[in-house]
C-alpha cells in the first residue's frame, strides 16, 4: 500500500502544531503509526538551517530565506518524505510547500512564477494527498504569539500584522483553488473543538486510503 502524505498549514499562532501533536497521539492510540516531521527542521541539516532562519536576532535577506527554505525542503523530500512514503507510512508534516507560496510568495512579495519553479525543483513534484489548513484571524494570531515566552518567538512571529494578513490571504486563496486537497479548519474556538473537527476530516480520509483506524 502506498504511503499517505498529510500536511498541516496555517499562519503563526493558528494552533497547527498543537493539533498535530494531539492527532498523532489519537492515531497512535488507534493502531496507526504516523511519522511526524516539519519544515524547516525535518532533517539533521534542516535543524541547523531552522536555527539560523528563525533566529529573531538574525537579519536574513528575503532571497536568502527563500533559497534556504528550498534547500531544507530538498533534503527533507529526499531523505525523509519519499523513503517513508515508499514504505507505506502515514507522514504528517508541520508545513510544506504551501508555506513557501504563502510566506515567501505573498508575504515577501516574490514573483509567483519564481516561487513555482523553486517549489518544483525542491519537491520534484511531490504533493500532499491531504492538507489541513488551520485558520485564525490575524488579530488572534498576533495575540497568541505575543503571549508566547519571548525565547520561543521566532523571526516570523515578530513580523508586522500586515505581513501575516498577506500570508493568511494567500493560504485561503490556495485552499479555494484546491478544495479537494485542502480542508480549512477554523481554530478560533477551544482546542478541543478544533481537534474534533480535524479528526472528523482525517479519520474518514485514512479509511478511504485503506488504513485501519480502530476504535479506542
Amino acid at each position: 500500500m502506498p504511503g499517505t502524505f498529510i500536511t498541516f498549514e496555517g499562519i503563526d499562532g493558528s494552533g497547527k502544531s498543537t493539533q498535530l501533536r494531539l492527532l498523532s497521539n489519537f492515531l497512535k492510540e488507534r493502531g496507526c503509526d504516523p511519522l511526524l516531521t516539519r519544515e524547516p527542521g525535518g532533517t539533521t541539516i534542516g535543524l541547523k538551517l531552522r536555527a539560523a532562519l528563525l533566529d529573531a536576532q538574525e537579519e536574513v535577506d528575503p532571497l536568502t530565506e527563500l533559497l534556504v527554505f528550498a534547500a531544507d525542503r530538498a533534503q527533507h523530500v529526499r531523505r525523509v518524505l519519499r523513503p517513508a512514503l515508499e514504505k507505506g507510512r502515514i507522514v504528517i508534516s508541520d508545513r510544506y510547500a504551501d508555506a513557501t507560496v504563502a510566506y515567501q510568495g505573498a508575504g515577501r512579495g516574490f514573483d509567483p512564477e519564481l516561487i513555482s519553479e523553486i517549489v518544483r525543483l525542491a519537491t520534484e513534484g511531490l504533493k500532499p494527498d491531504l492538507t489541513l489548513l488551520f485558520d485564525v484571524s490575524v488579530d488572534e494570531s498576533v495575540s497568541r504569539t505575543t503571549r508566547r515566552v519571548s525565547a520561543r518567538r521566532d523571526r516570523l512571529d515578530i513580523e508586522h500584522a500586515d505581513f501575516h494578513k498577506r500570508v493568511r490571504d494567500a493560504y485561503l486563496r490556495i485552499a479555494a483553488a484546491e478544495p479537494d486537497r485542502i480542508k480549512v479548519i477554523d481554530t478560533s474556538g477551544p482546542v478541543e473543538a478544533t481537534q474534533e473537527r480535524a479528526r472528523g476530516i482525517l479519520v474518514p480520509y485514512l479509511l478511504t486510503r485503506g488504513y485501519s483506524v480502530r476504535n479506542s
